[in-house]
């Protein structure tokens, strides 16, 4: 979390320090008045999960293109468990870094969309429900509540263990 604030506020200053232009090959650049361009794609990315928001079947066909398990996060808006593990166990960069290796990552609200279908296929009783699938949505290994980063990594590698067996 220490970690996490300290980039924020570095962020802060350096995008209020810089503004985005176009170069003529249709490339953002974020430019320092005095310094020389720097490339978007080389700015440091947010440490933690990268979820695909909400599409079920892009995760499934990615996870089946890639050989990857799908995690499932299934959250509702309202609810503080889910807010904590956003807020906490989702950004740390250890767990981020092995779970963008491992998994195909996704995030549904269980009240909207896809998400009262997934809810009611693994049987949701409460949110936060954290499932670990197949690439054709067999569950492999489900969980529910908050978990700090260490019991989640935990979870993960139990999850790859059981889809070895």
């Amino acid at each position: 979390m220490k970690h996490f604030k300290l980039f924020i506020i570095a962020a802060s200053i350096i995008l209020t320090s810089c503004h985005v232009s176009s170069t003529s090959k249709g490339t953002t650049v974020l430019k320092d008045e005095e310094a020389k361009p720097i490339v978007k794609e080389e700015l440091p990315k947010i440490p933690g999960i990268h979820f695909i928001e909400a599409d079920w079947n892009q995760a499934l066909k990615t996870a089946k293109e890639q050989n990857k398990l799908v995690f499932l996060d299934i959250y509702a808006t309202w609810c503080g468990p889910c807010k904590m593990l956003k807020q906490y166990t989702f950004t740390d960069s250890v767990v981020g870094s092995f779970f963008n290796k491992n998994f195909v990552n996704i995030s549904v609200d269980g009240e909207k969309g896809v998400g009262p279908q997934l809810a009611q296929q693994y049987s949701i009783e409460g949110y936060p429900t954290l499932v670990v699938a197949d690439a054709t949505g067999k569950p492999v290994l489900v969980t529910a509540g908050y978990m700090p980063a260490d019991a989640l990594m935990q979870f993960a590698n139990e999850a790859l263990k059981r889809n070895r067996q």
